[in-house]
């Protein structure tokens, strides 16, 4: 058996595709601020390709690039300016932020109607409570996406998630809660964490490791969702040995392609939901 691919970069093209005709129908467009602080490569280049795919969205986004020695004060005047702001329907902090500021504080100084990115308290909740209004994380909900068109009805399935982040784990194992999986959450201080793995009918990795999950970590016939972005002897990879798991798994996601640009696709759709609330549009 070998597994079947899930494409996230196709799946995201489409959805991209789907969003701008819906976009190009607005009189007013919405509007994406983008705060970046310092000049860490990665963050210039993920912020850099967020404004690409929004404008060619036809939305407006524009970065605010502060200097590397900004003050936690400035950064949160700054954000109290966006809040302000009216024609500002989405904000996102890339993090990680410089250690000199905390960036929990700078989270929940976020309106959490223009928490495009869902990671504050108020949206947490909401995730958490199930409730329609919450803002979801990007992430998390990509992989719900990819996950339905691949599978449908998740009902009764058996997810465990590698990682307890607020990016990805904690809010993804709400989502799944949602829709009505039975879900595990493991950690670095998880006893025999290989023997819980081949329990799931869907599994989940967003801990960071290269390679690190094995043929003989998944059942036969899983789901595997790989969210890693590692390198190994330069080479982009994912947290699962992909050669080896597509071999016994159903379905999989390669790294690069799979739940990287869904990203980004559901970060310009929650914009594109936010825009549409705070214009009062059903």
């Amino acid at each position: 058996m070998t597994a079947k691919i899930i494409d996230g970069k196709k799946t995201a093209e489409i959805l991209r595709t789907e969003l701008a005709q819906k976009i190009a129908l607005e009189t007013i467009k919405p509007y994406l601020a983008v705060v970046l602080v310092g000049d860490d490569p990665a963050s210039l280049i993920y912020d850099r390709n967020k404004q690409k795919a929004a404008q060619a969205m036809g939305m407006e986004c524009v970065i605010h690039h502060l200097p590397q020695e900004t003050t936690e004060d400035e950064l949160l005047n700054l954000v109290t300016e966006l809040n302000i702001d009216k024609k500002v329907n989405g904000i996102i902090v890339q993090m990680p932020l410089p250690k000199h500021i905390d960036s929990s504080a700078v989270i929940k100084a976020i309106a959490h109607e223009k928490d495009v990115d869902g990671f504050g308290p108020y949206n947490a909740g909401l995730l958490h409570e199930n409730d329609s209004q919450a803002m979801i994380a990007a992430t998390p909900k990509g992989i719900l996406y990819l996950l339905k068109q691949a599978l449908g009805d998740l009902s009764g399935k058996h997810a465990v998630i590698i990682g307890r982040s607020n990016i990805v784990g904690r809010p993804l194992a709400s989502l799944l809660l949602n829709n009505n999986c039975t879900v595990t959450v493991t950690h670095t201080k998880t006893v025999d964490l290989p023997s819980i793995c081949r329990q799931a009918d869907i599994l989940v990795s967003a801990c960071g490791q290269a390679k690190m999950v094995k043929k003989d970590w998944v059942k036969d016939g899983a789901t595997v969702i790989d969210v890693g972005m590692n390198r190994d002897g330069g080479k982009l990879c994912g947290d699962v040995d992909f050669d080896e798991v597509k071999e016994k798994a159903a379905y999989i996601t390669p790294v690069p392609g799979g739940v990287g640009p869904m990203t980004i696709a559901m970060l310009l759709d929650n914009t594109y939901q936010a825009f549409l609330r705070q214009h009062n549009v059903k």
